[in-house]
């Protein structure tokens, strides 16, 4: 038995080699957001290896058993961005291909003694899609936040200056940098050229994003249109909020620090200090009882 599953594992891992020198190699998965520019959105490395096996599992992502997730999941592929690049249908058969590994795993670990650290590693393999999408989430948001005081700032400049909205925002767009906040505003810019209304593509993108800051900043700029207030200065006041917010949580971040710093230091620095100073005693101690 204990052959077998070294076999096993040989073969696993000269497979694993070879398919992330390939991946290394061929780069992450990018989306084209305008002519000449490009946004990369890095796919995981077990992502990849699990995606060639996708249409094996493909009847059971379209079943009716998964529907419950449907909505749930194509909500939280939109937050995080990723909907064009994995469709649910995709990310429901990543969850069964990794439920499936895990259950091989369970099965080595009951079959080689190991049971322990393949239930570790089964339940790492289980949640995993989730665990990566809600991070992903996270940083996104984040992301988000720290940039959207800056565009706020830009817009007001461009619109108290005499220019409409949509074409101060076209500009910002061509000049800034590719990033989650320039992604979904350009995307909802794109909706609004194509016929879409201003206050429906508003709304949809506060609905696909689902980021507290930009959702406030966009519900006010859809009342301001409706009750015909000066967007410039609601621009304005947008602006000083979230800036103060920011600063805010960076303050609060700063404050945290000194606690975080706690673990690590416990965790790490004191047992190797208590190493160091209590190692020569109780090596002279063990002598002395020699």
């Amino acid at each position: 038995m204990s052959n077998f599953l070294s076999l096993i594992t040989a073969i696993f891992t000269g497979a694993c080699v070879a398919i992330t020198s390939w991946l290394l190699l061929t780069g992450s998965a990018k989306i084209k957001l305008e002519k000449n520019r490009e946004y990369f959105k890095p796919i995981p490395l077990l992502f990849r290896l699990a995606m060639p096996f996708l249409p094996i599992f493909r009847p059971l992502s379209d079943s009716k058993l998964l529907e419950f997730f449907k909505e749930n999941d194509f909500a939280r592929l939109q937050m995080a961005g990723y909907d064009e690049v994995i469709s649910w249908q995709d990310f429901a058969g990543l969850r069964i291909i990794f439920a499936f590994d895990a259950m091989i795993f369970l099965f080595i670990g009951a079959g080689g003694g190991n049971m322990m650290m393949c239930i570790i590693v089964a339940t790492l393999f289980l949640f995993f899609p989730t665990m990566w999408l809600s991070g992903v989430i996270k940083k996104r948001h984040t992301s988000i936040m720290k940039a959207l005081p800056n565009v706020l700032d830009l817009l007001t400049l461009s619109v108290e200056s005499g220019r409409d909205l949509l074409s101060s925002l076209r500009e910002i767009l061509e000049r800034r940098k590719p990033d989650p906040l320039g992604e979904e505003l350009l995307r909802t810019f794109q909706e609004i050229q194509l016929g879409r209304k201003r206050t429906e593509a508003l709304r949809a993108l506060s609905k696909r994003v689902r980021q507290v800051d930009l959702s406030a900043t966009v519900n006010a700029i859809i009342q301001a249109e409706e009750y015909g207030v000066s967007i410039g200065q609601l621009l304005r006041i947008q602006g000083d909020m979230q800036r103060a917010k920011r600063f805010a949580l960076a303050e609060k971040m700063a404050n945290e620090s000194s606690v975080k710093i706690i673990i690590p230091v416990v965790v790490c620095i004191l047992p190797a200090v208590f190493l160091i100073l209590m190692g020569p005693l109780a090596m002279n101690a063990m002598r002395m009882f020699q």
